[in-house]
């Protein structure tokens, strides 16, 4: 068989299987859980970078082969399938396709841009990387959500969600600095996955 089968890879492929979860729960209308497995798709994505890491003896091929299958999962989890569930809440006239176009587009160029800086990177130092150029598309697991966390606070779930995509797109390509996070920043991020579950399980 083709390709490398380890440890280090399970939660990037767990991203995978839970965005075709959602993207077949949004397709017949389960948006509640929809959007459940999109957060669970960013909370594995924010995971799978320590334990490929965990792995000391990683050949090249190895950490380069676990770089694409990374972009190639997150364009499913955090590009395709954000689109499709936009497209499934009502987004479907021209206006809004062009917006999810322009999304999924702004996903793609964001990911092939971090491929090839962080190929060069790891090849020039073994450093941590300490911030982002852009902002990573795994954000968007954790701030569409939140269009139907407040669908009944602000305007329209769809309407919402599509403003939401849009900004959230062109963030996606915008040259800027985005600290990765760790530490305080990453407890601070499970308080808001948690805040988030709860709003979308009990007010629904």
């Amino acid at each position: 068989m083709i390709g490398f089968y380890s440890y280090t890879v399970i939660l990037t492929y767990l991203s995978l299987v839970f965005a075709m979860v959602g993207i077949h729960l949004s397709v017949i209308g389960i948006y509640q859980w929809s959007f459940i497995c999109l957060m669970m798709c960013g909370i594995c994505d924010t995971f799978d970078g320590m334990v490929a890491r965990s792995k000391k003896n990683r050949t090249e091929e190895e950490k380069k082969f676990g770089i694409q299958i990374d972009s190639l999962c997150d364009l499913i989890s955090f590009g395709v399938f954000p689109a499709i569930l936009g497209y499934n809440l009502g987004l479907s006239s021209v206006g809004w396709l062009a917006i999810e176009i322009l999304y999924v587009l702004a996903a793609v160029i964001r990911l092939a841009y971090f491929n090839v800086t962080e190929e060069t990177r790891q090849q020039q130092t073994t450093e941590k990387r300490k911030y982002y150029q852009g902002l990573p598309v795994t954000t968007s697991a954790f701030i569409l959500p939140f269009a139907f966390a407040l669908r009944y606070v602000i305007f329209g779930l769809d309407y919402l969600y599509g403003t939401l995509m849009l900004i959230t797109g062109i963030l996606f390509v915008v040259d800027f600095k985005v600290p990765k996070l760790k530490g305080k920043g990453l407890i601070a991020l499970g308080v808001l996955v948690v805040v988030e579950l709860v709003q979308i399980l009990c007010f629904s």
